[in-house]
């Protein structure tokens, strides 16, 4: 059998890779039931169905009838920009807040992409940290240093 769409066939294989990871550490917690649910219940069973959806997306990659596609070559210095870019937010949360780690967080790790613009991505973080008040900090009332610990704003 030929792969007719890599990136779906991958894809796909990745999916089940990672929902069988998830699934199987999840039955090491008590499962409990759909009334009653334990800690092991939700990922258990959102792993289930990310393995059984990745597995319809293998297939589909497979089928004669699948739009023929490459994938590319891998792209380990972009990869490094975005996990520096996130072990970087973790280390300047403290120091510069949530609000300056996150928005430089979208900023810099944009920059990995080849169509970057400073327009788009200055917007972006700002979205980014309007969203992050809203859900975190007034939504579910998370506490976070949010502005740099020397201006005394916290």
């Amino acid at each position: 059998m030929r792969i007719q769409s890599q990136q779906n066939f991958w894809a796909g294989v990745m999916f089940v890779i990672l929902g069988l990871f998830f699934a199987t550490f999840a039955v090491e917690y008590q499962m409990g039931t759909a009334a009653k649910m334990g800690p092991g219940y939700f990922p258990f069973w959102l792993g289930v169905i990310l393995a059984v959806l990745g597995a319809v997306v293998a297939i589909a990659g497979l089928s004669p009838k699948a739009e023929r596609t490459e994938v590319a070559k891998f792209n380990y210095k972009t990869l490094g920009v975005i996990i520096g870019n996130v072990v970087l937010f973790g280390i300047l949360l403290r120091y510069l807040g949530l609000y300056v780690s996150a928005f430089l967080l979208v900023v810099l790790s944009s920059m990995a992409s080849h169509e970057f613009k400073w327009k788009v991505a200055i917007l972006n973080g700002i979205c980014l940290v309007v969203a992050i008040h809203f859900i975190f900090i007034v939504g579910l009332g998370l506490i976070f240093p949010l502005w740099p610990s020397f201006l005394g704003m916290n």
